[in-house]
């Protein structure tokens, strides 16, 4: 069988001076290293599917598609920014885009940045300022960071200085528009200096539900001391577009960092985290949910790596699969030797609809060192047939009582969420999520921008 990298790598070696036209010089300077990279895997083969790293995410077949890459930079016709119309109105941010990998602003963006601060296109920022960040936490011997790093040509760079603060969430709309097949290859650099603070909202949706999207991407989150980041990511795209997401994140001394993934529509879905806690008094919190039904994937795998005394963790997340989807997560806590007085939580609980779904599930705690605190668990069941019969005695009809304790079962993932009017609207959609209504992005797809 042929590898499904041959074609990229084909296609950097007839369009190199291309790609790197239309990027910027850090940039540019990391894809011999990931050419090397994928050289290797290209011999001796991809991760397997079903392999512990890849337990629902064929990567082979998932890169063999002849999708389409904007290497020329093509701008789409009409203006996002103008286009959107998918405001909360409870919601203030400021807000950006990335429509496929192509950098926009618009109306409300970045009204009042700290001085010395920059969010915008990572290809455009300064280039000293990049390369001093640029590929120093993400791991490119993983096979996406890799191939990322080939291909990428911009992204969203979050920089803020020492002890400034973003006013508003920042809000980041990753829109996928295209009329034929297409792989958005982007990158996500988040840099706050010592003391800073942000919180940022990331949104992934897509407007053609009739044509096949791959997006690619990686996420590197830099804290320095005492910085605080939430990072909340919420996809709403089609049966048709894959996601295969990678972050990586660096924390110093005393900073806290909350990332929330929330997967409610979606095809195939495959996030990866890989959390370093490098400085001691470090506080890490990573939740996640998704709802799949029909055949779409979830897969998760997260590392949270306590290499410092004195930090906490806390991981919980929960999958409600249906029909014949399938969700999976692996999770891997790891204390170091010297990571002395570690206060570490795991936690995964699913709900299974359906004899036809499945959920794997597997917690695992690697510990070197005794002075620790650690619990790790995870549950897999269905509905409470008690709590069911007791709604049914109280006058609440049979699919309203299922609604309401689905929508019970993922309140503490949403009530982690702290930007203001964000909760009730993720309320909202888990609620038309588990009605079956569409997702809310597609009532406003006519206004969205085309192709």
């Amino acid at each position: 069988m042929s590898n499904a990298l041959t074609q990229y790598l084909d296609l950097y070696a007839d369009n190199r001076e291309l790609i790197d036209g239309h990027a910027s010089a850090p940039l540019n300077a990391r894809r011999a290293e990931a050419l090397d990279v994928l050289r290797g895997y290209e011999r001796d083969g991809l991760p397997r599917l079903g392999s512990e790293d890849y337990r629902l995410t064929d990567l082979q077949a998932l890169l063999a598609p002849d999708y389409g890459v904007n290497l020329a930079r093509v701008p789409l016709d009409a203006n996002p920014a103008a286009a959107f119309r998918c405001d909360v109105p409870s919601i203030s941010t400021d807000l950006v885009f990335l429509v496929n990998d192509i950098f926009g602003r618009s109306e409300r963006a970045l009204c009042d940045l700290p001085e010395g601060a920059y969010v915008g296109s990572l290809t455009q920022a300064d280039p000293e300022l990049v390369a001093k960040f640029y590929g120093k936490v993400a791991d490119m011997r993983n096979p996406l960071v890799a191939l990322d790093t080939l291909l990428c040509q911009d992204g969203l760079l979050v920089y803020l200085p020492k002890g400034t603060k973003l006013t508003k969430p920042l809000q980041l709309v990753n829109l996928l528009s295209a009329g034929a097949p297409l792989m958005a290859v982007r990158r996500l650099l988040i840099v706050l200096e010592d003391h800073a603070e942000a919180q940022m909202l990331a949104c992934d949706h897509t407007q053609s539900d009739d044509v096949d999207f791959l997006a690619l991407q990686t996420v590197e989150i830099i804290l320095g001391r005492g910085a605080r980041f939430d990072l909340y990511d919420l996809e709403e795209s089609t049966p048709r577009t894959h996601r295969l997401s990678t972050l990586y994140a660096s924390q110093e001394a005393d900073s806290r960092l909350l990332v929330n993934g929330m997967t409610l529509y979606n095809g195939l879905t495959r996030n990866e985290f890989r959390l370093s806690l490098d400085g001691e008094n470090c506080e890490t919190h990573l939740l996640g949910m998704g709802i799949a039904d029909d055949d779409r994937r979830i897969d998760t795998l997260t590392l949270i790596d306590h290499n410092v005394p004195r930090c906490r963790s806390n991981e919980l997340y929960k999958y409600s699969a249906d029909d014949r989807s399938r969700c999976s997560f692996a999770g891997r806590i790891l204390v170091r030797p010297g990571a002395h007085h570690t206060d570490s939580y795991q936690s995964n609980r699913n709900l299974l609809g359906s004899s036809d779904a499945r959920i794997y599930s597997k917690p695992q705690l690697e510990i070197y060192n005794d002075d620790v605190k650690c619990s790790h668990g995870s549950a897999t069941g269905q509905l409470d047939a008690m709590q069911l019969f007791y709604m049914r005695t109280r006058g609440i009809d049979d699919l309203t009582a299922r609604l309401l304790l689905k929508q019970a079962f993922m309140a503490d993932i949403i009530d982690s969420v702290t930007i203001p009017g964000l909760q009730e609207r993720l309320h909202m959609l888990v609620e038309r999520r588990f009605t079956g209504a569409p997702s809310a992005c597609a009532s406003c797809a006519a206004q969205c921008p085309s192709k």
